[in-house]
């Protein structure tokens, strides 16, 4: 009976996988999922990736996408996930710009084209001891603001949000992703960087994606966020 009791909390946390198939425009969720975002290999089981080698870690798609969203630059664009995030762990936000004469429908932005726009991280407030908590963590959307200075365009968006209950070692940690299209208006002049490119940024077992119960500090892996 005691493992039992043991037992079925980890069940739960092994079952508890979420998607992200709406955005938040303008404070506005999508009706229908799978509208500006690319529909994703576990639209089925909401399970996440682990290989940061796949061409999954790049935008999980199952299908090449149908609809682009418009965003003005300063304003913020959400991500529903449909159990909420029910994870601990980071969540990120990056952007690629779509290249004049692709059809963002179907580009699939390989190679070093894209830049951490935002990541929201672990907060220890407690510096010198082990417990952190996580600002996303069961919550049901997760949000950030279009830089002012991006440039007006088309761009892929990429959310993910990084579960590290079972980062203990390399390959333990879960990526939940999506990619939206989504169009800038309003937008300036910036330079966005460092470019990177998925598969690549990451490597199994490398910065970020260890983690222990009693880890003091955390850093997300990839890039630096670009400031504008």
């Amino acid at each position: 009976m005691r493992l039992l009791a043991y037992l079925l909390p980890l069940a739960a946390v092994a079952n508890a996988h979420y998607r992200f198939s709406k955005l938040i425009i303008a404070g506005e969720t999508e009706a229908k999922e799978w509208t500006s975002i690319r529909m994703t290999k576990n639209y089925q089981d909401d399970h996440g990736v682990t290989d940061v080698s796949s061409t999954d870690i790049r935008c999980f798609q199952m299908r090449a996408g149908t609809g682009t969203a418009t965003v003005a630059a300063g304003d913020d664009l959400g991500f529903v996930a449909d159990q909420g995030v029910t994870h601990p762990g980071p969540v990120q936000f990056y952007m690629a710009r779509v290249p004049e004469g692709k059809d963002i429908n179907t580009w699939e932005a390989a190679g070093n084209v894209w830049f951490k726009v935002a990541s929201i991280n672990g907060v220890n407030p407690a510096a010198k001891t082990s417990g952190f908590t996580w600002p996303t963590y069961n919550k049901k959307s997760v949000s950030f603001t279009i830089p002012k200075s991006v440039p007006s365009g088309k761009y892929l968006v990429r959310v993910e949000s990084i579960a590290l209950h079972q980062a203990q070692s390399a390959g333990g940690a879960q990526f939940y992703l999506a990619c939206a299209q989504v169009e800038v208006t309003g937008g300036g002049n910036g330079t966005p960087g460092p470019l990177v490119a998925f598969p690549g940024a990451y490597r199994s077992g490398g910065p970020g994606l260890i983690f222990s119960w009693q880890t003091t500090t955390y850093t997300p892996p990839g890039p630096e966020v670009w400031q504008g």
